[in-house]
Order: structure tokens, then sequence, then C-alpha cells
């Protein structure tokens, strides 16, 4: 993939524009396959986790259909816009929610030679550009010209905001021990020990603080449906309303996958069964954060919106900073 990227700039006019889309489409494919099957899984795991069947009828008795169906259902659907909208931020707010979700994935590397950008800086890039948006869902919740999408759409950036800074902290203990924030370079520093073991505390901070990133039970205070209707995207139906819902998604696997190279080795094989392939590690690895994800969205109850706040910066925060203190000592003494 790097020689791709290399090609990409150096090939001017059409030809740049034919290597782009060669990269980009498989990629977004990919992204797209995933959402589809992710959401038929959540529903199957969620409905596992409560007794109950799941999607069953339309693809046969595991209902491998469904979310195709729900997808052209909404596809289909009529587009309706409130009459006192702000009509283009109302139409933009869901790009601006998507593309950056889409934009991080570049900096991920799924294998040693599966990446498309091998940045120097790839941590902070896929950091800084996940916190855009926010940006969208403010947008969506203002432009809407309703009193509760507004008010979803405040708490999106008080919550996000809130989660986004013990998020990056408890990731500081892990670029102290692998000194680079070169993603490919952290995988390649757990070839022997993964960092999980080594910063456990981070690794809990970081996956507390992506869920409530990711608007996830029971950090979902944005779309409390008994409290807001449906946040900040209330006035949004048909195609629209589906791009914030795959936006989350999208970044479900970009945040998934984040752990992984993190915390989980990325690619890097168990030692003594390294004739399995990398992608496959990557992939196994990769799978059980997201069933995690989804085994505690089955669980656990959502959280009053002053217990997230006070969580967030009574708790993760003070704790994300002693990890920084205790990963610098560890690192000196032992390392």
């Amino acid at each position: 993939m790097e020689w791709l990227a290399e090609r990409l700039a150096q090939a001017p006019g059409l030809e740049n524009m034919l290597y782009f889309l060669a990269i980009t489409l498989p990629l977004l494919s990919i992204i797209l396959g995933f959402v589809t099957y992710a959401i038929l899984a959540e529903r199957k795991v969620i409905g596992y986790i409560q007794l109950r069947y799941g999607p069953n009828r339309v693809g046969g008795r595991f209902g491998l259909l469904q979310t195709v169906a729900d997808v052209l259902k909404l596809l289909i659907k009529e587009d309706t816009r409130p009459k006192l909208a702000d009509k283009p931020l109302y139409i933009l707010a869901p790009i601006i929610a998507f593309v950056p979700s889409f934009a991080i994935l570049v900096a991920i590397p799924i294998t040693e030679t599966l990446t498309f950008a091998n940045m120097g800086v790839g941590l902070l890039y896929v950091i800084a550009v996940s916190g855009l948006s926010t940006i969208g869902m403010v947008t969506a919740g203002w432009a809407s010209n309703n009193k509760y999408a507004l008010m979803g759409g405040m708490r999106a950036v008080a919550q996000m905001i809130s989660y986004e800074v013990p998020l990056i902290m408890s990731a500081v203990g892990v670029v102290l021990f692998a000194g680079s924030l070169n993603l490919t370079v952290i995988v390649e520093q757990q070839q022997f020990v993964p960092y999980i073991l080594l910063q456990p505390i981070g690794f809990i901070v970081f996956f507390i603080a992506a869920t409530a990133e990711l608007n996830r039970t029971p950090f979902d205070l944005p779309e409390a449906e008994s409290e807001l209707i449906a946040g900040y995207h209330v006035e949004y139906s048909g195609f629209r309303w589906a791009m914030f819902m795959l936006s989350e998604y999208v970044y479900l696997f970009a945040m998934s996958a984040l752990i992984t190279v993190l915390f989980l080795g990325g690619w890097n094989p168990i030692i003594g069964l390294g004739f399995i392939p990398d992608v496959v590690w990557f992939a196994l690895k990769f799978s059980i954060v997201v069933f995690v994800f989804m085994w505690i969205r089955a669980t656990l109850p959502r959280l009053r919106a002053d217990q997230l706040m006070e969580f967030g910066w009574k708790v993760l925060l003070p704790v994300a900073m002693f990890n920084i203190f205790f990963s610098a000592v560890l690192k000196e003494l032992f390392f």
C-alpha cells in the first residue's frame, strides 16, 4: 500500500484521480460491508443476551439480508425537512459528521504492508480528525431549528470534549513506551508483550473514554430517546439520518481497530502461532473488541447527564494523569 501512496503523490491530473479511486473505493466497500453486518451482528448478540432470536426472517434463518432490506428502505424513504431549518447547514451536517469517520481509517495499519498512509504522527492525526465529528452533531442540532435537537447537539459537544481529554491522556503511556506516534512502530514494539499488559490502567481508561466518544451505551446521552426524542438528528429522516448512523458504525470500526493497534499488539501473533497470517490475527483481536462494545450495550443502563460529566472529569481524568506519572516512572526504572 505504501507504493500506491508514493505513486499517488507522483501521478499528475487524471492519473492521480484514478489511483485515488483505486484505493478509496475498495476501502469504502469494506467499510460499508462491515457496517451492514455489524448492525446485524449487534442485533443478534443483543438478542442472544436478552433470550431473543433477533433478525431471522429476511435472508433465511439467520436474517442475513435484514440490514440490506433496512438500508434499501431508508434510501427510498421520504426526505422530510423542517420548514424553518437552515437549509445549507441542514444538508451539510450529515456529511460533516461522516467524512472524518472515514478519513481517520487511512492512518490505521491492518498489517505491516496493508496500510494507506504510514504517518509519523499517525496517532495524533487519528485523534485530531476524530474530534471533527462533533462539529457535524452540533451543526445538525442548530440547523434543525428544534430545541430538542439543539440540546442533543450541545450534549454531544460537552460529552465528547469531556471524554476526549482522558482518551488522549490514556494513550500517552503507550507513546512513552513505544517512543513514537507512528502506529506501525507502536505495533512493532509489541512483538513480544502487548501494551495491555504494561498499560492496564491506560487500556481501561481508553476503552471507557472510547465508548463515550462513540456515544454508545451507557454513554448515549446525545441520543437519549426518553429525554430528547432522538437528540441532534431528531429532524432527519431517510438517507440523511442513515448517514449519521453510518458514521457511528464507521467510528466503531475505527476505534476498535485503534484499540487493537495500541493495546493488543495489532497483527502480532501469539508466540508460537506465527504461522497464522497477520491479517487473521488483526481480525480476531478486532472482532473481540467489537463484541465487547456490543456486549456492554446489552448489559449496562444509561447514565444521567450529571453522572456522565462527573465520571469523566472527577474519575477518568485523575486516573489518566496518574497513569502518565506511573508509566514514566516504570519506563525510567525498568525499560
